[in-house]
């Protein structure tokens, strides 16, 4: 079915709105699809049933019509170890530097701020328990967050399909951290549990969370107009400890969004921290000085 222009623009106001995602002029087959595809979905008899619920919203729709047509907007692509350069950048410098930080406290705070269904956080899951075994007696908050309730529910599950696990997933690690269920692959129930999945609208109040050592927010800022990018990314740099790390996608950047980051030195990881950002604390006592 054709949308006209006036619900075209009804949709793109509507989900810029609520999710700050841009909806350009080529993003008109796009829309199109989606929405049939969730007319569908939804049991309505037609595209213009559910058009008609987002014109005139009535509280207590059990269809969910605009929270519906919103998350179908969102782009959920992902895949395990997506990119492979910021989970190696974790490994090789981003970890071992904030073991140093926090030896005394043994304390560590993630947040992956857009996490789709679940094969980011877990990826980063699975470099942690790999790499950094002394974890397990630390104290780990690791929220994972989106803003649908659908991809959550596939990533508090940890259930992938064959395919989505030959997208990324090596096969030692595969047969280490998920176990075969039918045609699908369930992530070990110790896996599932370092994760805290949270709805999460980053343009609404965000839930209370303690300060932040390392911030996976990669592949969405790119959905975003320019003000909407700034304010995300302040809003970010207010919840993240000094010495804390900021990952972002391949594409995004904090140039001319939010000039208190800056970019590290580990080329294409996408990893920026706070201008000036603290030095590695002196763990030992200094020698005692010599008499002169």
């Amino acid at each position: 079915m054709h949308i006209d222009l006036k619900d075209m623009t009804l949709i793109r106001e509507l989900v810029q709105r609520r999710a700050g995602i841009v909806l350009d002029d080529s993003k008109g087959y796009l829309i199109e699809a989606r929405v049939t595809a969730l007319a569908r979905k939804l049991g309505l008899a037609t595209v213009e049933a559910l058009l008609a619920k987002l014109r005139n919203p009535t509280p207590g729709d059990p269809v969910r019509a605009v929270e519906a047509v919103v998350e179908a907007m969102t782009t959920n692509e992902t895949s395990f170890f997506r990119d492979a350069t910021p989970f190696e950048c974790v490994h090789r410098h981003v970890m071992p530097d904030l073991l140093a930080r926090r030896a005394v406290e043994r304390r560590l705070n993630i947040w992956s701020a857009a996490s789709s269904t679940g094969q980011e956080p877990y990826t980063l899951a699975i470099t942690l328990c790999e790499h950094f075994p002394q974890l397990a007696s630390w104290t780990v908050t690791f929220i994972a967050s989106d803003l649908s309730q659908d991809v959550l529910a596939k990533a508090r599950a940890g259930r992938y399909s064959q395919m989505e696990m030959d997208r990324g997933m090596p096969a030692p690690l595969l047969a280490k951290y998920f176990r075969k269920d039918g045609g699908e692959y369930e992530a070990n129930p110790d896996l599932r549990q370092m994760i805290d999945f949270r709805q999460v609208n980053l343009l609404e109040a965000w839930p209370t969370m303690p300060k932040l050592d390392l911030v996976f927010c990669r592949n969405v800022l790119i959905y975003f107009n320019q003000a909407t990018k700034t304010k995300i990314i302040g809003r970010i740099r207010g919840l993240m400890r000094p010495d804390g790390y900021l990952f972002l996608g391949a594409a995004e950047t904090t140039l001319g969004v939010d000039e208190a980051f800056e970019r590290t030195a580990q080329e294409k990881s996408g990893c920026y921290r706070l201008r000036a950002a603290p030095a590695i604390p002196m763990l030992l006592p200094r020698p005692p000085a010599k008499a002169a």
